[in-house]
């Protein structure tokens, strides 16, 4: 370990690699505070040379490696464990751009870039990023690829392994893959790029993206409707779908609970309905500058056909981009506000779309009946299947205890119905280390095979984020 520490010092310098426990530790603890471990230290490449070097001089000294975007992820995926033998790899440090293509409507840039960034500086070409989520401020485009990160916008433009048109990589044993320049054909065999997207840095790490742009938004209106049953939002979704077709860039869902907890919890939130309704719906429709000035015909006939087919309860549309916000406001506050009220047990799953709106109508009430005392509650992006699937705990109970004594049966119970459904025990938000073991527990054997297959292939010595996506060992049936 001393030859290898004096190696990766005269690799990186003082800049690149560091031991400093006041700059390693706010590395160490995942962003939801679950999951905390150690490190041999902190490396912050600049380069991909750099990158590459690096990786080779971790395969002569075994040392395993624990890639880092921007720490926001859900599941712990980029949390080193407690042993304190794996090296944190930062590429906090290339966020280079390295080419922008307005008129291909193309962007290069390294794994660094923070999404907030790579947003404001397409704004400046009048193009747009297609994705956003809560954390923009501090979650890189490397992270956001190893993830296959998604967000409100995945209904019209799908999830960032659809925004991906070239990828550069370093693997395991220092290798550099190189696809970055975008092909519309290309049938040289597998597609390894998308092998790559949403891995979470168990098979190589990300150094740089081409990323595929959209013309910026000219126009955009959003409606928040009241409905009385969850599987109205079903229908109201399919309605809103055939009258606005590719206007329609978000279709958003939130329970009654949702909204009062918000009301509760944010000074100056306001209902943007005066009575009180079991489900909400929250719309976003959006024209670029040749569809410019069609929205409000679009929205208007929308809602009078919805309230002429008995489809909502009551409805508005934001009067201004000041209001707009204000009910995003009111979708992007749940997490916190829930927060505040008390533990609570959160899952991101997804089930087909079609199907959503009836496994919230029969999920929910059996978890309820099931664990006495809680309350569930299912929001967010009905339109492509996700929903943030929530358990929260019986009043009085104690945080960190309840979570890891009931609450990791409520998981498992909810997980085993999203299986049942034909779902996905993680939709968005990746496996992680907090998932591995249900995975392994609920995946399919084939599936996991081939997942097992792969990762030996090219990491045969498990450095790459040991401990997360892949459950190495077989569960026994």
């Amino acid at each position: 370990m001393k030859d290898f520490l004096e190696d990766i010092t005269e690799l990186l310098g003082e800049r690149g690699f560091t031991q400093d426990k006041d700059l390693v530790d706010p590395w160490l603890t995942d962003w939801r505070g679950r999951f905390t471990g150690k490190a041999l230290g902190l490396a912050s490449p600049a380069s991909t040379q750099e990158v590459s070097q690096l990786m080779a001089l971790c395969d002569r000294h075994k040392v395993a490696i624990v890639p880092q975007g921007g720490n926001s992820g859900m599941s712990g995926g980029a949390t080193p464990d407690t042993s304190g033998n794996a090296l944190l790899l930062s590429l906090r440090r290339m966020d280079a751009i390295r080419s922008f293509d307005a008129d291909a409507r193309q962007i290069t840039c390294e794994a660094g870039v923070i999404l907030q960034n790579l947003h404001d500086i397409a704004a400046q070409k009048g193009l747009r990023f297609p994705l956003t989520l809560g954390g923009k401020g501090s979650a890189t485009v490397g992270g956001l690829i190893s993830t296959n990160a998604g967000g409100s916008q995945v209904l019209r433009h799908g999830s960032m392994r659809a925004q991906v048109l070239g990828l550069e990589a370093v693997m395991a044993d220092g290798s550099v893959f190189n696809s970055l320049i975008p092909l519309k054909k290309d049938n040289r065999g597998f597609d390894l790029k998308q092998l790559l997207i949403g891995s979470e840095g168990t098979l190589g790490v990300v150094t740089a993206a081409t990323l595929k742009l959209e013309p910026a938004i000219a126009e955009r209106l959003v409606i928040w409707a009241g409905l009385g049953d969850v599987r109205d939002t079903r229908k109201l979704f399919l309605h809103a779908e055939a009258k606005a077709g590719e206007a329609m860039e978000a279709f958003e869902i939130l329970p009654k609970h949702s909204l009062k907890a918000v009301l509760d919890h944010a000074p100056g939130a306001r209902s943007p309905l005066q009575a009180e309704h079991e489900w909400h719906c929250l719309i976003e429709l959006v024209a670029d500058e040749s569809r410019a000035g069609t929205l409000m015909d679009l929205a208007t006939e929308l809602l009078e056909s919805a309230f002429e087919d008995g489809l909502v309860e009551d409805a508005t549309l934001a009067a201004n981009e000041t209001q707009a916000e204000d009910f995003w406001t009111l979708r992007d506050e749940i997490s916190p506000a829930e927060r505040a009220i008390g533990p609570a047990m959160q899952h991101d799953i997804s089930v087909p779309v079609a199907r959503m709106a009836d496994f919230i109508a029969e999920a929910v009430p059996q978890v309820e009946s099931r664990f006495a005392g809680t309350t569930g509650v299912a929001f967010g992006h009905l339109g492509d299947g996700n929903v943030h699937f929530h358990v929260i705990a019986p009043k009085g109970s104690s945080r960190g205890e309840w979570e890891n004594s009931q609450g990791k049966k409520i998981s498992e119970f909810v997980h085993d119905l999203v299986t049942e459904w034909g779902g996905s025990i993680s939709a968005e938000h990746g496996i992680g280390q907090l998932k591995v073991a249900e995975l392994g527990r609920l995946g399919d054997p084939a599936s996991l095979g081939i997942m097992r297959a792969v990762k030996l292939a090219l990491d045969p010595d498990n450095r790459l984020n040991p401990g997360k996506l892949v459950p190495l060992a077989p569960t026994a049936q």
